[in-house]
């Protein structure tokens, strides 16, 4: 099974675009994460339609982060990229007819709930400037 790594990506993005002025082109984001220009533009588009990136076109354009790092949750990155699923777990049979199956999708159903719901409660109250703060405090210890 593959993992979703947009979030860090995003996150990643995020974080380098804050510590410039300087606009960032798909392209550039593209070389850094080992990506396609193409692919940047996708999931830059949900955080443009957020209000936290924003694209200039043409000669010297690129993408910019229109907030400052306290005001973003990595909740609000994670949602601008649809709210993927967290956890791969599914079911062979959604509705089955046996009683096991449907005590076993029950109780993985309510396990992934409040799962989930941990998760997000914490990516909302995470901030991009704590990262940042760590970022500088790994910097200072090379």
């Amino acid at each position: 099974m593959r993992q979703d790594t947009r979030l860090s990506r995003l996150l990643h993005v995020l974080l380098h675009m804050a510590q410039t002025d300087a606009p960032m082109t798909s392209q550039q984001i593209a070389d850094m994460l080992g990506s396609n220009a193409v692919v940047v533009r996708r999931i830059m588009a949900g955080l443009r339609d957020g209000g936290y990136v924003e694209a200039e076109r043409g000669h010297g354009g690129g993408w910019r982060i229109t907030r400052g790092t306290e005001e973003i949750t990595v909740l609000d990155v994670y949602r601008s990229l649809g709210s993927p699923d967290l956890f791969a777990f599914g079911f062979s049979n959604p509705r089955p007819s046996c009683l096991v199956e449907q005590s076993v999708n029950e109780t993985i159903a309510e396990s992934i709930d409040t799962a989930t719901s941990a998760i997000l409660e914490k990516f909302s109250t995470l901030r991009l400037s704590q990262i940042e703060a760590e970022v500088r405090e790994r910097m200072q210890k090379t």
